[in-house]
């Protein structure tokens, strides 16, 4: 029996198969991401895979059900498996909003699911770095959210060189908007038009913007100007003071295709453009209150960085390490009536952090230190008896091949 299309297994290392997923790569982008939040203040998070589907149509309207694995519980009850975490950040923060002081800065790491096309970079599945900051209105708070993304790069190696966090504002594509159209009139369909160019054909696009009142020339003379707002240049200024402004650039054609964002969004590119977004995120202050029905009302941003685009430009730019999943020491049972005394050994060394194998049934010694070498090992262990019945722990280092003998705990033969 197969997997489901779209869904991926977690091997052990070394991973029989190069298309296979490694379950080590996969702890090695948690471990980074988990390390750079803990340092820039942020607080882990996590909620049911499982929700209510009006949390995402509430949010995104009822064509998102076609997108999402839906369907009627046990209980009549129509739920999803959760296709984005920002909904249901939203629903936490609201109910418990007064029990934190603000501005919340929290993240997590769900595992998501979406019903669609699988492309490069795109599965019916993946885990993503949430992090989000509820609470604060101020630009600072875009900064610092802008600077946790960049860092969290830096930490897999990647430099100013490998990637760029492309700045835009929602308020400067309204204000662009209300220029033909009047103030409160829904611009999400122009939002749309904009988030497609380079995506859709020329001939599409101008089509699209043609019927909104604008043509495809002004659209691309405001891009191209590149002209920041105060709010934007506020942003910039912050990342420049902290030595992180070679990382971020104005370009207004990032828009994000999203209904809820509010102010500044921005998305990180690899620079040759060879993959999708590695992540993207923005201002979304009206979307705790929409959850909660008006009765809590806190500004908020955050961003998404998924696993899938990241770990493949990792592999691309080499920058994914060896993985492999050595042992610290093997314990080598030699003489069958000391298995007993090794096991008391083997479980000293664990209960004191070390990692330590050994074969469970009887073994020539020869297959023992083959296997010793096959879990690359970094010492063996054996215990021997001296004539005058005292044991010894021998220890041998595999690299250079000395051995030294040391004095068993004293619990040991006891």
């Amino acid at each position: 029996m197969e997997r489901l299309p779209g869904f991926r297994d977690f091997y052990p290392e070394p991973v029989p198969d190069a298309k296979l997923s490694s379950a080590a790569a996969r702890q090695y982008i948690f471990d980074r991401w988990r390390e750079v939040a803990r340092r820039y203040g942020f607080r882990q998070y996590d909620g049911p895979p499982l929700e209510p589907l009006e949390l995402f149509t509430l949010k995104s309207g009822d064509e998102i059900a076609g997108q999402l694995y839906s369907f009627a519980d046990k209980g009549g009850r129509q739920v999803a498996l959760r296709p984005e975490m920002t909904p249901t950040l939203a629903r936490m923060a609201a109910a418990h909003e007064r029990n934190y002081k603000k501005p919340l800065k929290w993240y997590a790491i769900p595992q998501l699911f979406r019903y669609e096309r699988q492309q490069k970079g795109r599965l019916r599945e993946h885990f993503q770095l949430n992090a989000d900051i509820i609470g604060e209105a101020s630009h600072v708070a875009d900064a610092e959210l802008i600077a946790l993304l960049i860092d969290t790069l830096r930490a897999f190696g990647l430099t100013a060189d490998d990637f760029a966090v492309r700045l835009s504002s929602r308020n400067a594509w309204q204000s662009f908007f209300e220029k033909r159209h009047p103030a409160g009139e829904n611009a999400y369909p122009f939002y749309q038009a904009i988030d497609k160019l380079g995506r859709a054909s020329t001939e599409e696009s101008a089509k699209a913007l043609a019927a909104l009142g604008f043509s495809l020339q002004e659209v691309n003379a405001f891009i191209q100007s590149a002209e920041p707002t105060t709010e934007l240049e506020a942003i910039v200024k912050n990342l420049q003071a902290r030595g992180l402004g070679d990382f971020v650039r104005i370009d207004y054609q990032i828009i994000r295709g999203l209904a809820y964002y509010t102010g500044a969004v921005f998305e990180a590119f690899d620079k040759k453009g060879e993959f999708r977004a590695i992540a993207g995120g923005g201002r979304y202050d009206n979307l705790v209150r929409l959850i909660s029905g008006g009765k809590v009302d806190m500004p908020s941003l955050g961003f998404g960085m998924g696993d899938v685009v990241l770990l493949e430009l990792l592999k691309a730019r080499g920058f994914l390490p060896k993985l492999d999943e050595a042992v610290e020491a093997f314990c080598l049972i030699e003489d069958e009536s000391l298995r007993e005394a090794s096991l008391d050994l083997i479980q000293h060394l664990r209960e004191n952090g070390y990692s330590v194998e050994y074969s469970l049934t009887p073994a020539k010694s020869d297959k023992q230190f083959q296997r010793a070498l096959e879990l690359k090992a970094q010492f063996t262990v054996k215990l021997e008896r001296l004539g005058n019945q005292d044991l010894i722990v021998k220890l041998k280092n595999l690299k250079t091949r000395q051995e030294k003998t040391v004095e068993p705990p004293a619990k040991i033969g006891e």
